[in-house]
């Protein structure tokens, strides 16, 4: 059985940094993260390989956020620099093919909330 846990959410002001992690068990996977905005619909952020040799990200966060993998310690991570108010969103990571669909995540966390304050 596969469980994803996020955790690294919470408030920071414009033009701060976090660092979101997701830890894995029960196998590995190409993994995402998405965010969804109160009343917008999901979105895609960040994916990444199962070796971590190919990323990809949204082009809202390119150059301020990355994804990155350690499997060794079986977690993603999604380092988010620069921060700005319309990042304010719950992030939630996913397990699946590579690709920035959310159809080709099959498992997902419970989320984590993101909040940039002006």
């Amino acid at each position: 059985q596969v469980e994803l846990v996020e955790s690294g959410g919470g408030l920071v002001q414009a033009g701060g940094s976090l660092r979101l992690s997701c830890a894995v068990s029960g196998g590995t996977f190409a993994m995402a993260w998405f965010r969804q905005a109160p009343g917008k619909d999901r979105e895609f952020v960040a994916t990444i390989s199962r070796t971590g040799a190919g990323t990809d990200h949204a082009e809202s966060v390119k150059g301020r956020f990355t994804i990155s993998r350690d499997n060794t310690k079986d977690t993603i991570f999604l380092q988010m620099n620069n921060l700005k108010p319309e990042d304010t969103a719950v992030y939630y990571c996913a397990a699946g093919q590579y690709g920035s669909r959310s159809s080709n995540y099959a498992v997902w966390g419970q989320g984590t909330q993101v909040t940039v304050s002006s």
